[in-house]
């Protein structure tokens, strides 16, 4: 119960932020947060990472729809003792969900943290990229123990 209460929760963190997003600023709005560095910035993304797909919602939609379900495949093959592996699945069935929520909900993807040097992103993408890089390292060192003959 705990993976998927961590996902819903990453989910309903995510949607709670977008909706004061849509509620307090229009889009393309943007407020400074941390300077000139990090602002809050009102972005509708109908693409996916960087803007790419632009205007293929429907699609990215079922996309996040089989990945969510990928995620709880794997969930259900892994031992609940293997905290890492399952925190790095919820973070990216959260994240997945988070965005998944919003093409159905409105056909695009709200995007509000702005790094000014980098496309504006959400907390799901934050999650889902969390979730992928602990993935990989778990994956990674799995396979150096594997090699080196440490299991």
């Amino acid at each position: 119960m705990l993976f998927y209460s961590a996902a819903a929760l990453i989910a309903a963190l995510d949607q709670l932020v977008k909706y004061l997003v849509v509620q307090h600023l229009a889009p393309g709005q943007s407020l400074p947060l941390l300077g000139r560095a990090v602002r809050l910035t009102y972005v509708r993304n109908t693409g996916a990472a960087f803007s790419l797909f632009t205007g293929y919602s429907s699609y990215l939609a079922l996309a996040g729809l089989i990945v969510a379900v990928a995620v709880i495949v794997w969930h259900t093959r892994t031992s609940p003792r293997d905290r890492r592996l399952q925190f790095a699945l919820a973070a990216v069935l959260g994240g997945s969900l988070g965005n998944l929520l919003d093409r159905l909900l409105r056909s695009y993807v709200v995007d509000y943290l702005d790094l000014t040097v980098w496309p504006v992103f959400n907390l799901a993408d934050v999650m889902i990229n969390l979730g992928v890089l602990l993935l990989a390292w778990r994956l990674f060192h799995k396979e150096v123990n594997n090699v080196s003959g440490t299991v």
